[in-house]
């Protein structure tokens, strides 16, 4: 668990990271390299959750190696789904990670919800739901490793 302390805002008893995989945490399926120690160091804090579509067939092999629950969604109503999910997990203990218009309802019901814009750039509807937006999956993870740069972006 992660106790974020945020001025003018309720304690945030952290337990929950929910990512978005293909244009989070992967780039064309392929899990990006410098995302692998963040998560495994985020998994000794965190239960950490992927939730995909699953579009390149190929998640369960890309994190086989990280101590991650991986969720594959079907692809109808997929923004509903991962929303169902987050609620389910109890949304004020998630961060929720995602960059597509199926991401914009977790990210806006979750804690905190960061939306990173990187290689295959963000939904519009999603960055308006996020808390934080993010230039990189790593930029955005290392703010939980380092949860004071949180409070400075989210205070009031």
């Amino acid at each position: 668990m992660i106790e974020i302390n945020i001025p003018s805002r309720e304690k945030l008893k952290i337990n929950h990271l929910v990512c978005d995989f293909n244009g989070t945490l992967a780039v064309d399926g392929i899990l990006m390299e410098n995302i692998i120690p963040l998560l495994m160091e985020l998994s000794k804090v965190l239960k950490i959750h992927i939730i995909t579509a699953d579009t390149f067939g190929n998640v369960e092999e890309q994190t086989g190696k990280l101590t991650v629950e991986v969720v594959v969604i079907p692809s109808e109503n997929q923004d509903q789904s991962k929303l169902d999910y987050v609620k389910k997990l109890g949304a004020s203990s998630v961060i929720a990670l995602g960059n597509g218009y199926n991401d914009k309802l977790m990210l806006k019901h979750a804690a905190i919800g960061i939306c990173p814009n990187q290689t295959e750039g963000c939904s519009v509807k999603t960055l308006i739901n996020a808390d934080i937006v993010c230039s990189s999956a790593e930029d955005a993870l290392n703010l939980l490793l380092k949860p004071k740069r949180l409070m400075a972006t989210l205070r009031n």
